[in-house]
């Protein structure tokens, strides 16, 4: 996308070098089935694509989709696209390892719009460079606080390991910005004044906000 866009801003409108793939008919992998999760398997589903899922809780909601639950290592076999939407907990940290990697189909795309540390990042540039990994699309980045929510263009970065990530043509990086939409931030707004206000109260606290 990111080629593609710059071309048409230089006035270079040739198409070499960007075939892409129909998402219809691809399996999808989605790792953390919560409410993002769900909406995310809805979606897919929406585009034909078989749908699997792992979570330590599956949910209704996403069975009722036809989303089929499988073990991890299943699903790293089996999926052509691999989507993230889970916590980051001491068990899951560097989840997207060079073990489940090698698991992976040659040419997997990999999203990652949750925590940074669920990939462990050197292993995901070596496979770049081997085309194992076909397309990365990343959110989040595990040093991120040294790096996201501020104007750092006129500085010089000195993240060796995001600096090399940034050479792939394949892969695309936003800054932490999946949440940020007008609905979401009011939807956040909205229940941290419910949770204030149940608190003064004495009152169980709804959704928590973290």
């Amino acid at each position: 996308m990111h080629r593609a866009y710059n071309r048409v801003r230089e006035g270079n409108f040739a198409l070499d070098g960007l075939v892409g793939f129909d998402m219809h008919g691809k399996t999808v992998g989605v790792i953390g089935t919560g409410q993002i999760g769900t909406v995310v398997a809805q979606i897919l589903t929406g585009f034909g694509c078989p749908t699997l899922a792992f979570d330590p809780f599956p949910n209704a909601a996403c069975r009722s989709l036809g989303v089929r639950y499988i073990e991890l290592n299943e699903l790293f076999a089996q999926a052509d696209i691999i989507t993230l939407h889970c916590p980051l907990t001491p068990e899951n940290k560097h989840l997207i390892s060079g073990h489940a990697i090698a698991r992976m189909k040659t040419g997997v795309m990999l999203i990652n719009t949750s925590r940074g540390a669920l990939l462990d990042t050197l292993p995901i540039i070596e496979e770049l460079k081997s085309s194992k990994i076909g397309y990365l699309g990343l959110d989040v980045y595990e040093e991120e606080e040294q790096i996201f929510f501020e104007d750092r263009s006129g500085l010089i970065l000195g993240d060796d390991v995001f600096a090399r990530l940034l050479t792939f043509p394949n892969v695309i990086i936003t800054g932490h910005q999946a949440f940020f939409t007008r609905e979401a931030l009011l939807n956040i707004a909205a229940t941290v004044i419910d949770n204030i206000t149940k608190f003064e109260n004495n009152q169980p606290l709804g959704k928590l906000v973290g």
